[in-house]
């Protein structure tokens, strides 16, 4: 496992400790933390769950807010002074105002905490006041979620792994091109250093484009303040001559920066006080971009265990060894795209992809989950006459503005029709193409108490946060 380094280990047990011995004399705190492969809706996600949390009408299949056990709900200044506040409210305004549209991504970590007021239930609440339970979520790019795995991976396997794809993805042509025109083993040039790193960091970010989730290093993709730094550039290299004074000695050398200077400390200051984690994911959106793309996002569900420490998170564990994930939800994002007689096809689908990584955790004591939902709905259902048949379809806004009634296709009803092409290396789908289309928030009219329209949030919440509410 990736966190099992002892400088890493010491740092993450004395900060747990004093989480824990706080714990014994304050108010409870669930740690969850949110990330998304590319296209997911992690932003979206996050604000409909805040403002569904406080105004909890729609939230029927979470047990505490539908009997009436949450009695208040309330945001709060997040307990890290150093970490930007997630962007509640303007999220929200973009999402529901008059002239609704998809708010901006976040590209960094972010947090906010929501503070829940909650009678207990049973015997016993009868007996005691209510307790006050603080959700810190931690927002994340996924992108960094894949670079954990880097922490177990020298330069030589990170080089292996990398250039494999790179053989195969029509992405990374002119990298592959640059890497071609190198000597066997040329000397250390910073100008070409850069090159290389740049062409690969193009392709990279074209292979994201095309459906592929499993691109690393993450911070590629979003370099922040880190732009253009030797940290950033260096590139996967054949294997060769390693003199003090050759490019690939330099290029591992940088390679190991990154994973101490820039993965570690997220692990640390971040991923290691998590208490419960939802990956979302564009299943449709990997489907209609190919097989390929599909096993790339079933293999990157894979590896993304190997960033988490799941097992039980029983207190002396907490205290003295550092927190345990124990809770992970893979969440299947856009089921409004899909008539709800699909949406059992969809989970299906995910559960499949996610089997490996969800047989992993709960190996090691962790629940896992697998859902499809919306975290705002987009659609309404209605039919289409084709050649008169009836298609079961939805109907939406699209994104310039035009109402359209949308039938993506036939999702297949035995996942394995999805995973073996994918495994197999397909170019097309034995059971016809699955489209996508993108559809803007709609205008809504929200009745006071209600939360924003969405599918299966409350039985997401329900899953992540239901055993901790007394």
């Amino acid at each position: 496992m990736v966190i099992d380094t002892i400088s890493d280990g010491v740092s993450r047990s004395v900060g747990t400790v004093t989480d824990g011995i706080t714990g014994l004399f304050s108010d409870h705190t669930i740690r969850l933390g949110v990330t998304g492969l590319s296209r997911a809706g992690k932003t979206v996600f996050i604000t409909s769950l805040i403002a569904n949390l406080l105004d909890r009408g729609r939230m029927h299949q979470f047990l505490a807010a539908s009997t009436g056990r949450i009695t208040h709900a309330y945001l709060q200044p997040q307990p890290d002074d150093t970490i930007p506040r997630f962007d509640y409210e303007t999220h929200l305004g973009a999402m529901t105002g008059t002239e609704p549209h998809w708010p901006q991504s976040t590209r960094a970590v972010s947090e906010l905490r929501l503070s829940l007021r909650v009678q207990p239930g049973g015997f016993m609440g009868s007996f005691s006041g209510p307790r006050t339970i603080h959700l810190d979520i931690v927002d994340y790019p996924g992108e960094w979620l894949l670079d954990l795995a880097l922490l177990d991976k020298s330069f030589d396997d990170w080089s292996e792994d990398v250039l494999g794809k790179v053989e195969r993805r029509a992405e990374h042509a002119s990298f592959k091109a640059a890497l071609a025109e190198l000597p066997a083993a040329p000397d250390y040039d910073e100008p070409l250093a850069q090159r290389l790193a740049s062409t690969f960091t193009e392709g990279l970010k074209a292979a994201r484009e095309a459906g592929y989730a499993d691109c690393t290093p993450g911070r590629f993709l979003l370099p922040g303040e880190l732009e253009g730094s030797p940290v950033l550039t260096f590139a996967p290299m054949q294997p060769g001559e390693r003199g003090r004074k050759t490019l690939r000695r330099e290029m591992e050398r940088r390679y190991e920066a990154y994973k101490a200077k820039v993965v570690k400390p997220f692990f640390r200051d971040h991923f290691a006080r998590l208490d419960r984690q939802v990956v979302l994911v564009d299943v449709l959106g990997a489907i209609h971009d190919g097989p390929q793309a599909v096993e790339a996002t079933r293999e990157t569900m894979a590896d993304i265990l190997s960033a988490f420490r799941p097992g039980r998170n029983a207190w002396l564990s907490s205290l003295f060894l550092g927190r345990r994930v124990d809770r992970i939800l893979f969440a299947a994002t856009k089921a409004d795209h899909l008539h709800h007689a699909q949406h059992k096809r969809l989970s299906a689908i995910m559960e499949a992809l996610t089997r490996e990584a969800r047989d992993r955790a709960r190996f090691a004591g962790a629940e896992t989950a697998a859902l499809s939902i919306a975290s705002l709905r987009t659609t309404t259902e209605t039919e289409i006459d084709h050649n008169g048949n009836q298609l079961l379809a939805v109907q939406g806004t699209t994104e310039q503005g035009k109402r359209a009634a949308f039938y993506p296709g036939e999702l297949p009803e035995d996942p394995k029709r999805i995973l073996a092409p994918a495994r197999e290396g397909a170019d097309t789908w034995p059971f016809g193409e699955v489209e996508v289309m993108r559809f803007k928030p709609p205008v809504q009219n929200i009745s006071p108490g209600d939360g924003p329209p969405h599918i299966r949030l409350d039985k997401a919440a329900e899953f992540l946060l239901g055993d901790r509410l007394p």
